[in-house]
């Protein structure tokens, strides 16, 4: 089955299912085996549904919504891979493939455009295409001039010109690994000398991989200038990339004092890339209390359902529940929703499924515990379909059952149901099943009997 699949019986899954840290709860094996893709092919043309007035098969508002903030998403997430697929290239000393991906990156007029730029011109340079390393390093020049690439773009450019007229030096890369190991190993025995160099190996022109491993031999140092450095590249003072690497280290490692830095960090101007990232920064290092304080106060609401988005990712029950009954608006109740089933907290999902007053939380709720899946899910499920007469309730159910895979007890309810529309909404869901489940398949040879 695939997400399109699950929006025309009127499922949306929530925000895809982020990995939980160790030790975090996530949601039960069975529920999301039941949205394998081999499962349940089906297209809108599919000859075995019947599409009429009773049925919700109509794409509405939220489903055209959903399909641009796929689009969107498709889109970052192609020119992230493309971006790392450059960065690898040049790790591996594949140079004339890594301007390919960079120029691929540009063209996309990527975020990450400035970066590629750079990246681009440095791998032309170690080819050997110096002028035309210098023709790009004066695009990005030109279109990026407040670009935090700038500084380090005019290293290269002053390295390419004395470069000039000389032979590739393909053993280059070599020196700078030997270099970065006597650096490390200087850090052992006299760091106060080490973290100088370290600091200028980070300024200059080293390869992306080399100024990756002087920052992670920053990050395991105790010198107080070292964390220093660590600080103001995390608060920008350096290229995007090390920027998310220096927030990933002071996520990892230092305690309370790298805690108190991200904090100031994203309480000062800092983009939205940059606050998501320190927020699942918080996540990694278990600081619950900061993220409910960003999910309760933060006034951009992107970074707030990022707040409880990682807040499920935790298993922090008991924070989403004290939001969930604070929160007023039916959005980012959806969000928190959502949240508990990435926590796999299916106690309160059921609570939700059963008590909540506002119709469309309920289903929010009893669309997750589909998506969860697990017996216990499923039977909660049942028991809301045998109490409750709401048409719409009674059609949530219906869906979470098939995203379940559940076709017992889908074919338990057509036996007993007696509306007309609800039994036929059931038998097509069971139609979509296939001919594999012979469960489904006796209940459709007792429909073709009359029985």
């Amino acid at each position: 089955m695939n997400i399109r699949h699950l929006r025309v019986c009127g499922i949306v899954l929530a925000g895809g299912l982020a990995l939980a840290a160790p030790g975090a709860a996530q949601p039960d094996a069975a529920g999301l085996g039941g949205v394998a893709a081999s499962r349940h092919p089906m297209s809108l043309s599919s000859p075995s549904i019947a599409i009429d007035g009773g049925m919700a098969l109509a794409i509405d508002d939220q489903d055209r919504d959903d399909r641009a903030k796929e689009r969107e998403e498709r889109d970052r997430d192609r020119e992230a891979r493309v971006y790392d697929q450059g960065r690898e290239f040049m790790d591996d000393g594949k140079y004339d493939r890594a301007v390919e991906r960079f120029t691929e990156v540009i063209a996309m007029k990527s975020p990450r455009a400035d970066a590629a730029l750079y990246y681009k011109a440095w791998a032309q340079n170690k080819s050997g295409q110096r002028p035309e390393a210098l023709a790009t390093l004066a695009l990005l020049a030109k279109d990026f001039p407040k670009s935090r690439y700038l500084a380090q773009a005019k290293a290269l450019e002053a390295e390419v010109r004395r470069s000039s007229g000389q032979p590739v030096r393909p053993d280059s890369e070599s020196d700078e690994e030997l270099k970065i190991l006597a650096i490390a190993a200087l850090q052992n025995s006299d760091p106060e000398q080490a973290v100088p160099m370290l600091e200028k190996l980070l300024e200059g022109t080293a390869s992306p991989r080399l100024k990756s491993r002087a920052l992670f031999v920053l990050a395991q140092s105790n010198s107080p200038r070292a964390r220093e450095v660590i600080k103001n590249i995390a608060k920008g003072n350096s290229t995007d990339d090390l920027q998310s690497r220096a927030i990933d280290y002071l996520g990892t490692q230092g305690g309370r004092e790298s805690r108190a830095i991200l904090s100031e960090i994203y309480s000062g101007p800092a983009d939205v890339d940059v606050k998501r990232r320190i927020l699942r920064a918080f996540m990694v290092a278990g600081e619950k209390d900061r993220l409910l304080a960003a999910a309760q106060s933060e006034q951009v609401a992107e970074l707030r359902a990022e707040a409880v988005r990682q807040l499920g990712v935790m298993g922090a029950d008991d924070e989403l529940w004290q939001l969930y009954q604070k929160e007023t608006a039916v959005e980012v109740k959806k969000r928190i929703i959502q949240a508990m089933f990435v926590g796999g907290n299916a106690s309160r999902l059921i609570e939700l499924a059963k008590a909540e007053k506002n119709p469309e939380l309920r289903r929010t709720a009893i669309r997750n515990l589909g998506v969860m899946g697990s017996k216990r899910a499923g039977d909660a499920l049942l028991e809301i379909y045998a109490t409750d007469k709401d048409p719409e309730i009674r059609r949530a159910v219906i869906n979470g059952l098939f995203v379940q895979n559940n076709a017992t007890a889908l074919v338990d309810l057509a036996r007993k149901e007696q509306d007309a529309a609800a039994k036929k909404e059931i038998v097509s869901k069971l139609s979509v099943m296939g001919s594999k489940d012979p469960v489904v398949m006796q209940f459709m040879m007792e429909l073709l009997n009359g029985k």
